[in-house]
């Protein structure tokens, strides 16, 4: 329930600074310029206040529950901000974004329930950190660099797979973070994987604020949204040994699920055609 908070409160924060970040002049996939004329906008601040609600109910949803389950849930997210989208701009929500906000939630609930993710380890060791660290810097850096030369909403895609990834990252070093905390907070400060998690959200949100620059926001969002729980449940499974229950019929549903969940968020992306 604590991950359909966070999915919804995102959402609304997403929508708030996307209508933001799309008023100010457009900047290459690392300007630091943008985020400082962000932080001076009274709309794009306005958006900090859904994202803290966010942030508090996805801590109580990893400290709780598997990353491998709570990280899907949180992509639900997408499905709420075209809902949240269409009724901010006063527009009936069209009939693919229904049918795409029903198809994803209906692979959502199917991968959960065939692949029910187990809880693993609390606290991964540090060899386990530098492989994720290096996996998850090395398609960063990619994404940005094939970014850069791009415009529209292939930018805003290869932005939006990068964020996805940061933010996938940081849910992993939030559950690490709160998982080790038990009323020290002098622990709690000098502990590496805070400071580890502040820089990886630092960086998630200069390239999420330069994504939403890009086109529409179903581009980057989508691309986010997918991005983001694949990345939590690949370091789910290798770095804290979450378990995926994939005998039987397992693997073959849980790839239709995948495939129902990929229909929808392409459905979501799509922009209809006007007519002539």
């Amino acid at each position: 329930m604590t991950a359909l908070v966070a999915a919804f409160c995102y959402a609304l924060s997403t929508t708030i600074q996307q209508r933001a970040a799309k008023r100010q002049p457009p900047r290459r996939a690392w300007d630091v310029r943008l985020l400082w004329r962000l932080l001076r906008t009274r709309s794009w601040q306005l958006g900090w206040t859904p994202n803290v609600g966010a942030l508090l109910a996805q801590a109580v949803a990893l400290r709780h529950g598997p990353l491998a389950v709570v990280q899907p849930l949180l992509s639900t997210g997408l499905f709420m901000a075209i809902l949240i989208e269409a009724v901010w701009s006063r527009r009936p929500v069209q009939r693919r974004d229904l049918v795409a906000t029903v198809l994803g939630t209906a692979g959502l609930a199917a991968f959960l329930a065939t692949a029910a993710p187990s809880a693993g380890v609390d606290d991964p060791a540090a060899t386990a950190w530098w492989w994720v660290s290096a996996g998850a810097g090395g398609a960063v850096a990619a994404c940005l660099a094939a970014a850069r030369p791009t415009t529209g909403a292939a930018r805003g895609a290869l932005l939006g797979v990068a964020t996805g990834i940061l933010y996938g990252l940081a849910a992993a070093l939030i559950k690490a973070v709160v998982t080790r905390f038990h009323g020290d907070l002098l622990a709690l400060i000098t502990d590496p994987r805070l400071a580890a998690l502040v820089a990886v959200s630092l960086v998630g949100v200069q390239v999420n604020q330069n994504a939403f620059q890009s086109g529409r926001i179903a581009a980057p969002l989508t691309a986010l949204t997918l991005t983001e729980p694949v990345t939590g449940v690949v370091v789910g499974v290798t770095a804290f040994r979450e378990k995926l229950s994939l005998g039987g019929y397992g693997i073959p549903l849980v790839v239709l699920a995948a495939a129902a969940i990929v229909a929808g968020v392409w459905l979501a992306a799509g922009a209809p055609r006007k007519a002539h």
